[in-house]
């Protein structure tokens, strides 16, 4: 399991779920749900999820820190303030807010369905290693912040 914690970037992480969901609705058609303001509802799902991921990139420039999730152990410093106050990961809860809105799209239980598998990948792979890094890096700090904030939202 340790050969692929923070090898695969975050985003090629999403794209491949978002084909998949893709996929999994052309393949089971007979899985289609329809309800009004669909596509509304999609387009606000994607949006916030952008809003999320954007702030957060934001956040981490402004600190002078990376942005790389690969690379946790190059943080320069711990990002508490702006949306980091809602959540400890507002990129991947962005991430998954964006495919929220790509499965409301999709219109189809099976892409639905997939949205959890997406978080029980990325806490593992992703999320986890990176907190041990910053509990190694940033000590009683980050202990005190991850008490205090969600990991999602």
């Amino acid at each position: 399991m340790e050969r692929l914690e923070l090898k695969i970037p975050p985003i090629v992480q999403v794209l491949f779920f978002a084909g998949f969901m893709w996929v999994l609705a052309g393949l089971l058609p007979i899985l289609s749900i329809t309800f009004a303001a669909s596509s509304l509802a999609a387009i606000v799902f994607a949006s916030a999820g952008l809003i999320f991921i954007l702030l957060g990139v934001l956040a981490f420039r402004s600190a002078g820190t990376t942005v790389d999730p690969r690379v946790p152990d190059q943080s320069t410093c711990l990002v508490t303030s702006g949306v980091y106050r809602i959540s400890r990961n507002p990129m991947y809860a962005g991430f998954l807010l964006m495919l929220v809105g790509w499965a409301v799209f999709l219109s189809n239980i099976a892409s639905i369905l997939l949205l959890p598998l997406f978080v029980m990948y990325m806490n593992p792979f992703q999320i986890t290693p990176e907190e041990q890094c910053m509990r190694e890096k940033f000590g009683g700090e980050y202990r005190e912040y991850e008490s205090a904030v969600l990991r999602w939202i």
